[in-house]
């Protein structure tokens, strides 16, 4: 599909992979000083300390949030993936620290202030504003200094990294080999022999019931399970609960004005016809000629632009809907388009413009202005960020009490409850494995509840972080031990799965009977699906698996039979009719699509493998476990 983000996908993605940008409005500063915390991971002598980590992950919660909204689903914010994730974004951070001094990176000062320059949080009405600069860096708890040497260091990944990033290739012969092989198509059939029909001639013995039974015994065990009453302090909740006047409010509004603007955006369509990079003087000029044939076209018939671009255009992801590409702002589109839209007036058809992807005629349809939002209508949003801000000031201090408190009132969790204003919530039976009260579902915090103290002399636990700034203690209510179900209350299960393991083999033999008969050349001995044609790009809801049994068949002979059994214990069986090839010739957009793809791959694993290299080459040891 037609991108015009592609030209600067690969250097976001770098940034976006090592949160480089994220750093911004850091706590830069604290990070320098020890204070004597926690050591997560030693990267051969820089430390990785454990309120880095926390901060990295709560910004890479707070950018999730921001981005996905309310479609967010709040049980990845704290999963092991996401902690895995962060951290180890950090341990690269510190190994391309190392690698970037040690080849002698350098960053001149003439670059350092053009990129501070082009930051938009620093500008005002287009212009770096020193002042904004330092009022921002100021609000944040920074010094110019601190800020201007972490930007350097950034820029100097950056640099290191662009000669991976930038630079994959894949040769021509390559990319159309597996455009062809994504684009091949097989005609087939199918019929599905399903397990469930199996299953009324299935007669059990007890003997083999009790046999699965002393074999799979550890299956059956119930584990150690608990309910407990627990108390939550979050900084969220703590948040809510401070105040904020009219007059903090607006006064936070004017410095930060222009966080709340919103930019021009425009609205276009466009007629693409697509020039591959390589492409010669000659098929450059007929590419051009025929473009020009079709701009005097929506000159002369300016109202039929859609139908002309549904016709002509070679953007397979906007000709469908006549050239249209919605509204979109700066920095969205290759600079070249993105000048031509935004000098242009509604309704105005351009002459040709060309861009690496070839050349378009565009037409403006509409303009939504810049506008400033009024103090209303962000004042809810400003007191929130206020409140977090006030509530962050003082919730270490909070949350040491808080611990302090379930300690030494170990015997009890209502003096914590009263004293910090929290509800006292009670769970169902749970056990290690529990995902569910997420809340609880924290590997730190299950091991607290069923740890000796808590169990055998009725204390609460410690006031554990099960997320960034987010602590809960809890107490035991009802406990019971481990234990082993007897076969009378499992009979039913064992049944139930040997039966489904009996119809799952018997389905297995009667596909592989009949596969055996279809290739010797039984006819009609199976109603067959509608035909229909399958790729590796359509699936056409089949499996990966069965597709490459599809496409490992060989095709001497039409038609041929394939068959494979599932996990699930069903097993399809395949009629290839024939195999239908794809017009290679046809498809330049597509190649020249997938081409960059493969080449983004190739970066991508190139970079995997010197960072892979890094890891090997520099001493990383982790300290301590971050679930």
């Amino acid at each position: 599909m037609f991108d015009f983000v592609n030209k600067k996908k690969r250097l976001v993605q770098i940034i976006m992979a090592l949160a480089v940008l994220p750093f911004l409005f850091w706590g830069v500063e604290s990070y320098r000083t020890d204070g004597g915390e926690s050591i997560l991971v030693d990267v051969d002598g820089e430390k990785i300390q454990r309120r880095e980590f926390e901060q990295a992950l709560r910004d890479q919660q707070d950018r999730m949030r921001s981005m996905l909204g309310s479609n967010l689903d709040s049980s990845i914010l704290d999963n092991p993936e996401m902690r895995i994730s962060v951290l180890e974004r950090l341990v690269q951070q510190r190994l391309l620290r190392r690698e970037s001094v040690n080849v002698g990176m350098t960053v001149l000062d003439s670059q350092l202030v053009r990129v501070i320059g082009d930051i938009p949080e620093f500008q005002q009405n287009g212009r770096f504003s020193n002042q904004r600069y330092q009022e921002l860096l100021r609000a944040q708890g920074l010094s110019p200094l601190n800020f201007e040497s972490r930007m350097r260091e950034e820029l100097m990944l950056q640099q290191l990294l662009e000669a991976y990033s930038e630079n994959g290739f894949i040769s021509e012969t390559v990319a159309k080999k597996i455009m062809y092989l994504s684009e091949v198509q097989r005609d087939i059939n199918q019929f599905e022999i399903q397990p469930d029909q199996f299953l009324l001639q299935i007669n059990l013995d007890e003997a083999e019931i009790e046999s699965y039974y002393k074999s799979h015994q550890a299956e059956f065990n119930l584990p150690e399970r608990a309910r407990v009453e627990y108390v939550i302090l979050s900084l969220d909740e703590f948040a809510g609960k401070q105040q904020v006047d009219e007059d903090e409010a607006r006064e936070y509004f004017a410095v930060y004005q222009n966080n709340y603007v919103q930019p021009e955006e425009r609205q276009a369509s466009h007629i693409l016809f697509a020039l591959s990079a390589d492409a010669s003087d000659e098929e450059r000029a007929a590419v051009q000629n025929k473009a020009n044939e079709v701009l005097e076209q929506v000159r002369q018939d300016p109202a039929h632009f859609a139908e002309i671009a549904e016709q002509y255009s070679e953007d397979p992801g906007s000709a469908g809907q006549g050239g249209g590409l919605g509204f979109f702002g700066r920095g969205i589109m290759v600079k070249v388009f993105e000048d031509e839209i935004f000098q242009m007036q509604p309704d105005e058809i351009s002459g040709l413009v060309e861009t690496d992807f070839g050349f378009h005629i565009i037409k403006l349809t509409a303009i939504k202005e810049a506008r400033e939002a009024g103090f209303d209508e962000v004042k809810a949003q400003i007191e929130h960020e206020l409140k977090k801000h006030k509530a962050g000031a003082i919730f270490g201090e909070i949350a040491e009490d808080f611990s302090n408190t379930v300690y030494e009132q170990s015997d009890t969790l209502q003096v914590a409850a009263e004293e910090f204003g929290l509800p006292i919530h009670k769970s169902d039976w749970i056990d290690m494995t529990s995902k569910t009260p997420a809340i609880l579902a924290n590997e730190r915090l299950l091991q607290a509840i069923f740890s000796y103290p808590v169990v055998d002399e009725k204390r609460n636990t410690d006031a554990i972080e099960v997320m960034p700034d987010t602590f809960v203690a809890a107490r035991i209510l009802d406990h019971r031990a481990a234990s082993i179900q007897s076969l009378m209350v499992v009979r039913d299960e064992i049944i139930d799965r040997l039966k489904k393991s009996h119809a799952a083999d018997m389905a297995v033999r009667e596909g592989e009977n009949l596969l055996a008969r279809l290739q010797e050349g039984a006819e009609n001995v199976i109603s067959w699906s509608e035909s229909k044609q399958v790729s590796y790009i359509r699936p056409q809801n089949l499996d990966s698996s069965i597709l490459q049994v599809i496409f490992k068949t060989e095709l001497s002979e039409l038609p041929t039979y394939a068959g494979m059994a599932s996990s699930e214990g069903s097993y399809t069986l395949i009629r290839i009719n024939h195999a239908i090839e794809p017009d290679m010739t046809a498809n330049d957009v597509e190649y020249q699509s997938l081409s960059g793809q493969l080449q983004q791959m190739v970066s991508q694993e190139e970079m995997s493998a010197y960072l892979s290299e890094l890891r090997q080459r520099y001493d990383v040891k982790f300290m301590e476990e971050v679930f």
